[in-house]
């Protein structure tokens, strides 16, 4: 069953797992959601934002203080028109910069101004997934209602196999379906 275009805000962060954002945007599209991508400074070291706006069909936005187009907030904006935040691939620090109420670019911006339901898909090497302070972010951000894919055990950047593979592109959507199926999903604040 298709969605009536549901608006996903796809938050990609700076890790190797990037290129399974690609993917993502291209399944998110086919089952009918318009997806719109923001992407913090560092994931531009990765994959450039014309890639992402010739899959997404939409405008990639980068930073918090970005030439106005409009006389709208951005944050602000883009944080309304979600039905969904999802972040894919999330790296360490920008849980920790959630789970610690620091919002200092475009992304964390939208995501503290957001009410709709936050979907975190972790992506890292093991022993940043396993640490402690990392776990307790997670911890934290779950009371807080953000919801998880939790990262699977694979071939990691690093070479060495463990947790922290990015969920693949199907799992992800299964969830984001499963969250907007169940209007309750919103985050609370």
């Amino acid at each position: 069953m298709k969605n009536k275009k549901k608006e996903i805000i796809l938050g990609v962060t700076a890790s190797i797992a990037i290129y399974k954002a690609c993917q993502l945007i291209r399944q998110l599209k086919e089952e009918g959601f318009s997806v719109t991508v923001v992407m913090s400074k560092e994931a531009g070291k990765f994959i450039r934002p014309l890639v992402f706006q010739s899959l997404s069909g939409n405008k990639v936005y980068q930073g918090l203080f970005a030439p106005v187009q409009t006389w709208e907030i951005e944050h602000v904006a883009l944080a309304d028109k979600a039905n969904l935040v999802l972040v894919a691939p999330a790296t360490a620090n920008i849980i920790g910069k959630l789970a610690s109420g620091i919002y200092d670019d475009l992304l964390t911006c939208i995501i503290s101004a957001t009410r709709a339901p936050v979907l975190i898909c972790p992506a890292m090497n093991e022993n940043m997934y396993k640490n402690k302070v990392v776990q307790d972010n997670i911890k934290r951000l779950k009371l807080y209602g953000y919801r998880f894919v939790e990262p699977k055990i694979g071939r990691l950047a690093c070479g060495r196999k463990g947790w922290g593979r990015l969920a693949e592109p199907d799992e992800i959507i299964k969830e984001v379906k499963r969250i907007l199926k169940n209007k309750s999903g919103a985050v609370a604040k």
